[in-house]
């Protein structure tokens, strides 16, 4: 029975039980991405859009601070020194509305802009210029698979972030309000403009800290959206195979691939055309190369031929290299439409083309 056994584990082979398996532990194919991107399905985190667009209105707001200080100033003074004493009527109200709405506008556009034009390209650098249909997909409305969703990993990793955030924001809002406890219970001593101006540096402080540690928890968030985006278009081996199958039963595929498959032919074969003894032409319309080796072939071979430009083109070459071109009709004509580039030639046509290698022989000084 041992000797049984032996036999048996000596005829064993190793096989790959990863080709049967239906694990997704391969990269995505260009193909994929590209059918998930139209879908919609990109690497983004919002996080970085909102954290950018916090951090670049507080250094809009520190930059342009001047600015907006004017305006304000301009805008308050204008309604206690000029707007307190005229008449009240409708008129004159819809009149200040509009003057203020445009100032208002005014103050506010560096910030609007910056914010708009930010949060603009923080998208375009994460996923580029993408637009996808709206689709109504009624399986999103599935109530089991919605409670699924909640104790997800993902609901997991959205409720530990939150918790960080609130975290971090808490404790910078702590430790900048105590480090600023001593100037903040003497406030009720100085006067009205230095409280406003110790309340917006403190202000801008705080905003500044707050946005630029929720801009680095949002770079350690895209690269966590990143990992579970590839994680999430991983293939298996059986998926690739498909899309492989699918994509050369494409009739535009196989297109592109035999017209390749020409090009490559037929620079193969133009690279041949040096090495012919003869070039025997229509003489406009066809011209074969033929090539002969009596230690090696049993009959001349046609290495190339071609019609109308390309017969041009053969000639060319076989003139740029010192090949000797004959003419003869009947024989360019059979040879072209009776044999294949690689092919000996007919049988028929042996003495034919013995003479004409007989003379190319000659001019060359060589012997038949």
């Amino acid at each position: 029975m041992s000797r049984m056994e032996d036999l048996i584990v000596s005829f064993r082979y190793p096989l790959d039980l990863q080709l049967f398996s239906q694990e997704k532990t391969e990269r995505a194919t260009p193909k994929k991405r590209q059918d998930t991107r139209k879908k919609g399905q990109v690497a983004k985190s919002m996080e970085i859009s909102s954290s950018v667009t916090l951090l670049s209105a507080f250094l809009c707001l520190l930059i342009f601070s001047s600015y907006f200080k004017e305006r304000l100033i301009n805008l308050y003074s204008d309604i206690f020194m000029n707007r307190l004493l005229t008449e009240i009527t409708i008129n004159n109200v819809m009149m200040m509305f509009k003057e203020y709405g445009v100032q208002v506008l005014l103050m506010m556009a560096p910030l609007f802009l910056t914010v708009v034009v930010m949060a603009l390209v923080v998208n375009f650098m994460q996923v580029g210029f993408l637009l996808t249909g709206l689709k109504m997909e009624f399986s999103k409305l599935d109530p089991i698979k919605g409670f699924k969703n909640i104790f997800s990993m993902r609901s997991l990793v959205e409720f530990a972030k939150s918790i960080i955030k609130l975290t971090i924001i808490g404790y910078l809002v702590y430790s900048t309000l105590w480090g600023k406890r001593v100037e903040i219970a003497s406030l009720s001593e100085i006067n009205l403009d230095n409280i406003m101006k110790f309340v917006s540096g403190l202000t801008m402080n705080l905003g500044l800290k707050i946005a630029i540690a929720l801009f680095v928890l949002a770079v350690l968030d895209y690269i966590y959206q990143r990992y579970e985006y590839e994680k999430g278009i991983r293939m298996s081996k059986q998926d690739i195979k498909d899309e492989y199958k699918k994509m050369e039963g494409d009739p535009l595929i196989k297109g592109k691939i035999r017209e390749r498959q020409r090009r490559m032919a037929m620079q193969r074969m133009m690279q041949e055309i040096p090495k012919a003894d003869v070039i025997i032409t229509n003489p406009t319309h066809f011209a074969i190369a033929l090539k002969y080796d009596g230690s090696t072939m049993e009959a001349p071979t046609i290495i190339a031929k071609g019609q109308d430009y390309m017969a041009l083109r053969i000639k060319a070459i076989a003139k740029e290299h010192g090949i000797i071109t004959m003419e003869n009709k009947p024989l360019a004509r059979a040879l072209f439409q009776r044999a294949e580039i690689g092919d000996s030639i007919p049988a028929d046509l042996f003495q034919a083309v013995a003479e004409v290698l007989a003379y190319v022989y000659k001019l060359k000084g060589k012997k038949s």
